[in-house]
């Protein structure tokens, strides 16, 4: 593990950045207190999670006042209207 300074990571980011994306773990410290850790970006295009079907289907349920007209007042500020 590698652990540096808040100037010495300013002064040598590109190395620190390269060092973490070859897989060494890179810790960025104020003073003697470790605060932060520099890691690679892991996408999600490039890292493929399986679908967990049925995973939302609690988080979709609405009742029948859903398909109720909005007040006025709150149909003019969704349309950005000052009447």
């Amino acid at each position: 593990m590698t652990i540096v300074t808040v100037h010495h990571a300013k002064t040598h980011l590109s190395k620190l950045i390269a060092a973490a994306e070859r897989g060494e773990e890179v810790v960025i410290a104020r003073g003697d207190k470790p605060a932060v850790r520099i890691v690679p970006f892991e996408s999600r295009l490039t890292t493929p999670v399986a679908p967990r079907f049925g995973a939302l289907r609690e988080e979709g349920r609405f009742d029948e006042s859903f398909f109720d007209a909005l007040p006025e007042e709150e149909l003019r500020l969704w349309e950005g209207r000052e009447d």
